[in-house]
């Protein structure tokens, strides 16, 4: 699932690549783009974004939000990627991956494509704002990662209940952290993934909010510099522990471990990362 490093690369290349490009035509690839797009105009992607001209490009939480302009009205395509949703940058003869959906050629000659394979994430039209339109989970998304001082990352954090790590992944509490990033967070923090909040020490809680924001730093780094602009594939060789069961721990060498719950998978170092009940072990 792309989360907040991927997508920030993601932004920052489409922001590059297709800040005043023209929309002049839309292929909507049936029967996937009946299930992804969610049209909230009620006038049909193809006539919504026909001569659309593309104006910003953010990233909010999850989210990708991409601005428009048709005429004098503005329009907003927000997508949510969720498990395999990609955006794709390509050239009219590149061979379309399985499980393209939505094809929006460009004036320049690229043509900016949308693939999903598992069909679960969703591009939303809309006049509103995001804010205003009632996009599910948009609305109730917490403060960005870097945008939260270590005082409100404190007091926010006093409002949830449970594990560590199940807080980290909540949307409403910091937004653009999933699965994947919630085991490098707590990693670097050495901190257990289970342990409870409640059990966090003030001198943890800082750990927690000083490697969130360097392995997410990071990791925009190391993906920057593994895609290029390649932005529909996805690079985690560089993660630490996520998916790495039964590998050395980088930092002390000791047996990356495996926990499930909630139907996650959840790795995590013993050795670096002591306390707290095992889960699915």
């Amino acid at each position: 699932m792309p989360e907040l490093p991927e997508l920030e690369v993601v932004r920052d290349v489409l922001q590059k690549r297709v800040i005043d490009e023209i929309i002049p035509r839309v292929q909507a690839i049936q029967p996937g783009a009946a299930i992804v797009i969610r049209d909230l105009t009620g006038a049909g992607a193809e006539k919504t974004l026909h001569a659309a001209h593309f104006n910003a490009v953010q990233r909010r939480g999850k989210f990708l939000v991409l601005t428009c302009s048709t005429g004098a009205e503005t329009l907003y395509m927000v997508i949510n990627p969720k498990l395999t949703g990609r955006l794709q940058l390509a050239t009219p003869s590149d061979k379309k991956l399985a499980k393209t959906h939505l094809i929006l050629p460009l004036s320049g000659g690229k043509e900016l494509r949308y693939v999903d394979q598992k069909q679960m994430g969703q591009v939303y039209l809309t006049r509103k704002p995001p804010a205003e339109a009632g996009i599910p989970d948009f609305t109730e998304l917490g403060p960005e990662p870097f945008e939260v001082t270590l005082d409100e990352f404190r007091q926010r954090l006093r409002k949830f209940q449970g594990e560590i790590k199940g807080i980290l992944i909540r949307g409403e509490f910091i937004a653009g952290i999933g699965n994947a990033y919630a085991d490098e967070v707590l990693w670097q923090a050495r901190l257990h993934p289970y342990r409870k909040r409640t059990s966090l020490s003030e001198e943890e809680i800082a750990q927690l909010y000083e490697g969130m924001r360097s392995c997410l730093r990071n990791a925009i780094q190391q993906v920057r510099a593994e895609i290029g602009e390649n932005i529909h594939r996805e690079s985690r060789n560089f993660l630490n522990v996520h998916m790495k069961t039964n590998q050395p721990c980088p930092r002390c060498g000791g047996m990356i471990s495996e926990g499930t719950a909630n139907q996650r998978v959840t790795n995590f170092c013993r050795t670096c990362q002591p306390g707290g009940l095992i889960k699915g072990m």
